[in-house]
């Protein structure tokens, strides 16, 4: 990403705001970690919603993310039209949350509504990509839950059809755009705040939750592997905070190391990239402890030439309650930054990318490579195979 320099701790006193900034040795120290068990998650205000500037529906209810999602849209100003899923239940949980959408009878209905300008999917993640391709060939922007592409081939088609209907195709990487403390990052590596990046590391660790997965969380062909799916948000950051415009993959590995009774499952991986904008490394997995008070301690380390940026995203294990912490080190001094007033562009920004024909969520060749990085990684992992 651009970095126009200005004078870093000017910048970080006025990016402050009324957010509480503290040097880190007052903060107070834990004495036992099982205190962290009573940590209440602190509320984040969701910001005020702007007058309806577009109409979208939604396809596909599979994953809990189409809430975020949908949110976000209508915070940028979308007014929510029909929503089609092939799953009863599932219609009437989302329809309970955003009783103002119509039941379409069919996924046709709502490709054929002249009113819908773009349409969001959580479905399950290999239908993911036809969906997209359909809503582009029907006129309309697509908006798509992470992984939005599981297969190089599914890739090379969407590249091809996106192209042809020039309609945007988008992948909510919601690690970034919904993460409060990730977004004031980028407000600061683009200021200059810790000098040229170098290097990231991106770490998505994830709770099992067994008893509430589907089948189809199992299936690899599904869910196209924990690299395609997990670590796209890791991919995503790298790309955007080092600015890379071109990447490839150094390394990857994979495995299934504690659940044997799903052989076709993936529960950690990692990956080595390096782009012409800096270097990164990716670690993702299903091993979160019960004893967390999230659901995973997902952590972004961004190493600058003139200081660093760890953002916790979840969970401060220190104490500190709620998620979208953010600790800056430069060459003066080490800070905390309270994120919790952040503003989210991301849902205001791709309403913009509707109506206007624009790039500011997100430019689409961004969106592509992210996925290629992943794909890749997944397609030339190694196995990992621990002694047991």
């Amino acid at each position: 990403m651009a970095t126009d320099r200005v004078d870093r701790r000017t910048f970080i006193r006025n990016m402050s705001g009324t957010a509480a900034m503290s040097v880190l040795p007052a903060v107070p120290a834990v004495a036992q970690m099982s205190g962290v068990d009573t940590v209440e998650p602190r509320r984040q205000a969701v910001g005020p919603r702007s007058p309806a500037r577009i109409r979208f529906s939604v396809i596909g209810l599979n994953h809990g993310h189409i809430t975020g999602m949908t949110n976000a849209v209508i915070r940028g100003g979308g007014e929510l039209a029909f929503v089609y899923a092939a799953e009863p239940e599932l219609v009437a949980q989302f329809t309970k949350q955003f009783p103002s959408a119509r039941v379409a009878r069919s996924e046709a209905e709502v490709l054929e509504d002249p009113s819908t300008q773009a349409v969001l999917s959580a479905a399950i993640p290999d239908e993911r990509a036809p969906i997209g391709l359909r809503v582009m060939r029907a006129g309309k922007d697509y908006i798509a839950d992470k992984p939005g592409i599981t297969t190089r081939a599914q890739l090379a088609e969407v590249r091809r059809v996106q192209a042809d209907t020039g309609r945007i195709y988008s992948i909510v990487y919601s690690e970034r755009f919904e993460n409060r403390a990730t977004v004031r990052a980028g407000d600061l590596v683009k200021a200059g705040a810790i000098g040229r990046v170098v290097q990231t590391i991106g770490l998505g660790p994830h709770r099992m939750s067994l008893p509430s997965r589907p089948s189809w969380f199992f299936d690899k062909a599904r869910y196209g592997g924990i690299l395609c799916d997990i670590a796209s948000h890791q991919a995503d950051q790298f790309l955007f905070f080092t600015g890379s415009t071109t990447a490839e993959v150094v390394a990857a590995q994979v495995g299934n190391v504690h659940y044997a009774q799903y052989p076709d499952f993936e529960d950690f991986g990692d990956m080595l990239v390096r782009g012409d904008g800096g270097t990164g490394y990716i670690r993702v997995d299903w091993f979160t402890p019960d004893g967390l008070p999230t659901w995973g301690d997902g952590r972004l380390t961004i190493l600058g030439t003139d200081g660093f940026i760890e953002i916790r995203k979840n969970v401060d294990i220190a104490g500190r309650p709620g998620g979208s912490h953010l600790f800056l080190s430069d060459q003066k001094t080490t800070t905390y930054i309270d994120c919790q007033s952040v503003d989210l562009p991301y849902g205001r920004q791709v309403v913009d990318d509707v109506l206007n024909r624009t790039e500011t969520a997100m430019p689409q060749a961004h969106c592509f490579l992210a996925t290629e990085l992943v794909l890749e990684a997944q397609a030339q992992a190694e196995r990992l195979r621990l002694r047991v």
